[in-house]
């Protein structure tokens, strides 16, 4: 219920009852409302302006934050990026030498990804810092395309790597006999003089003298291409090995292999002789590379140390009559 108001009338003397007129009510309703307006007005205005304050400051601290993480994210790329660069270094210098296969141009392993039309959806966004990211996006790429190369190369290595492997076991490494005295090389290859006619003559392959019956062991893995008796040569075999190599050993008592037959390094072939046209029990050896023979000496590399090896060779060095 509404307050009923009264003011004082001194010409009366008395109380008189306050009437309200209806523009009045008008008038201080417009004027509350209007002051009401005004007091919003300005709290909307001092709080859209803290409001904004907060907001930018919420804004700086994620683009500092996420600063952060792109610097950490463009610091861990440039070191990834070090890393492939060490790894190409590697397989190029290293590997590939090792393996005599040719390095990886750098226009293969630097190819591209794809021109910039691959990033118009990052454009079309209008980023602001659009360069930055789309560096970002093209080291990245280049990375995994690099990466990618990378990978197939270990393929092919590891392809050479196999393949390098046969290789070794086809190539002769070791003596046809037992020989860790170093006693039993007699004669080297090269000019020497002929057992019976007592001429110079070329002696194509190294003799190792042993008693009668003495093992003697293929140098290389191989396939048993001929095993024989041969005029000259005695009771001969002779082992092809793949990759341009050969073996033969001649004089031998008796056979302990077939023609056709795979034999690995190290396996019994057969046993010392004198079959032949020879003066004592012996084997000789030759090593033959691409229908050549060969110093065989320079093939016993495997069961020799540094300093074994330098005795052979100066064994094989001297001046003596040829025992075949």
């Amino acid at each position: 219920m509404a307050r009923i108001k009264f003011h004082y009338n001194p010409d009366t003397c008395q109380y008189e009852r306050v009437r309200v007129k209806p523009l009045d009510i008008a008038l201080n309703l417009l004027g509350f409302l209007t002051l009401a307006t005004l007091l919003g007005l300005g709290l909307a205005y001092a709080l859209s302006g803290y409001i904004q304050d907060a907001d930018k400051a919420r804004l700086r601290a994620e683009n500092d934050e996420l600063k952060i993480h792109f610097d950490l994210l463009s610091k861990q790329i440039a070191e990834v990026d070090d890393v492939l660069s060490a790894l190409q270094h590697r397989d190029d210098n290293v590997y590939r030498v090792i393996f005599e296969a040719e390095p990886i141009p750098a226009s293969v392993r630097q190819a591209g990804t794809g021109g910039t039309e691959k990033y118009q959806h990052l454009r079309r966004k209008g980023l602001k810092n659009e360069t930055l990211i789309l560096e970002a996006y093209q080291k990245v790429d280049r990375l995994k395309r690099e990466m990618y190369i990378q990978s197939k190369s270990y393929d092919e290595i590891a392809k050479l790597v196999k393949n390098k492997t046969k290789m070794l076991a086809a190539m002769p490494a070791i003596q046809p006999i037992s020989n860790k005295q170093l006693i039993r090389l007699t004669s080297g290859f090269g000019m020497r003089i002929h057992p019976i006619y007592k001429v110079g003559q070329f002696h194509p392959g190294i003799d190792f003298a042993a008693p009668h019956g003495t093992p003697i062991y293929a140098t290389a893995d191989g396939e048993v291409e001929k095993a024989q008796y041969d005029p000259g040569y005695g009771n001969q075999v002779t082992l092809k090995h793949g990759y341009g190599y050969q073996t033969l050993y001649a004089h031998m008592s008796s056979f302990n292999v077939k023609p056709g037959q795979k034999v690995k390094r190290g396996e019994c072939i057969g046993y010392v002789g004198s079959t032949g046209f020879s003066t004592a029990p012996h084997v000789h050896y030759e090593v033959i590379y691409k229908g050549e023979q060969v110093n065989p000496v320079y093939f016993f590399f495997k069961d020799l140390s540094a300093e074994e090896y330098e005795k052979v060779l100066k064994l094989a060095s001297i001046e003596n009559q040829s025992l075949s």
